[in-house]
């Protein structure tokens, strides 16, 4: 979010709601349904993406459409401490990588990998864990989505060409 304060009410709060559920909804059916003309919604949306409350509009696709037919959390443990900034600067080199993370408990930090095929997603794997500051992973492979609306069972793109 940028440094500039800003208030954010029950409006902005129903402007979100609405785009959330669907980005493709038009500035005049929120407005509609919420009592703003289309253009008062549009200066809101406008001011919300500036102070960076809305930082983009994406499709949610499915996986296996895109070419994405594994998917696995994988949890890595790295020697000494590892920054975050060094480990996002590893992560950004998989494109199989839907997802980084650090977290609280044993691990250093949660992967969400996803891979054309088991395969695949060895190799990545592989990859992973020649990674200097990489001591070990453990994976746990998804079998299904128990809730298959949610953002993490689509994928933001497609499996790469070639990946070896």
């Amino acid at each position: 979010m940028s440094s500039r304060s800003t208030a954010f009410d029950e409006l902005d709060r129903k402007i979100i709601t609405a785009l959330m559920a669907n980005a493709r909804t038009s500035f005049a059916e929120i407005g509609t349904a919420i009592g703003l003309s289309a253009t008062a919604v549009k200066r809101r949306v406008d001011r919300l993406r500036e102070t960076g409350v809305i930082t983009g509009f994406s499709a949610t696709v499915k996986p296996s459409a895109l070419g994405w037919r594994t998917e696995a959390y994988v949890e890595v443990y790295c020697e000494g401490a590892a920054p975050p900034r060094r480990l996002a600067e590893v992560v950004r080199d998989y494109p199989e990588i839907a997802a980084a993370m650090t977290v609280t408990g044993g691990a250093d930090a949660l992967l969400h990998v996803r891979a054309r095929d088991v395969e695949h997603f060895e190799e990545v794997l592989e990859r992973i864990r020649q990674e200097p500051f990489i001591r070990k992973t453990i994976s746990v492979m998804v079998l299904s989505h128990l809730l298959p609306e949610s953002p993490e069972a689509g994928a933001s793109q497609p499996a790469p060409e070639g990946v070896v």
